[in-house]
């Protein structure tokens, strides 16, 4: 291959790399696969680089191609042991994170619409009026829905034991005495 030939190919990869990168990814799913797919995909193109009349296509044609044979390799559908394992929902030991990962999976619980109006009317302070604005109903049903959220919510809170009055519970108090 010529020089300029080689310089042009060069820049062509340093101008398409990320793309080429993105598209791989979104095919195949994994960054290491995607990298992988891309490597391929070059290396079959310097050798055709001159002939071709639209690089760009052609190598995109390429990745995605290579981005479906890396999920298709058989070292990709073995398994470690750990894979077949469950996830163990366990509690973090940092009481911020872990109070606030069991926050979140309450308010998870709650009815999205319910959810939606209580973040709105609590969490970021608006009106009722601006809530039922937002949620595009009347200020009673937005009512409701904050009542019937919050009612949710401490349900879901009560059963994951959360303390949200500031207040240092009993069995806090003892642990430090």
């Amino acid at each position: 291959m010529k020089a300029e030939d080689e310089q042009a190919f060069r820049e062509f990869v340093t101008s398409q790399m990320a793309s080429l990168r993105k598209l791989a990814y979104m095919t195949c799913g994994d960054w290491h696969a995607a990298e992988d797919a891309v490597a391929n995909a070059l290396v079959k193109l310097y050798p055709r680089w001159r002939k071709l009349d639209r690089p760009d296509l052609y190598v995109k044609t390429m990745v995605y191609r290579a981005a479906i044979d890396e999920t298709r390799r058989p070292w990709r559908r073995e398994r470690s042991a750990g894979d077949a394992m469950p996830d163990l929902a366990l509690r973090d030991p940092a009481d911020a994170t872990d109070e606030r990962m069991r926050l979140r999976a309450a308010l998870d619980a709650v009815p999205a619409r319910q959810r939606a109006a209580v973040v709105l009317r609590h969490y970021l302070g608006l009106s009722l009026e601006d809530t039922a604005g937002v949620l595009d109903c009347t200020v009673g049903t937005a009512k409701s829905q904050v009542s019937r959220g919050l009612a949710k919510l401490r349900e879901s809170l009560a059963a994951e034991r959360i303390n949200l009055t500031g207040k240092p519970t009993e069995e806090w108090t003892n642990a430090v005495a």
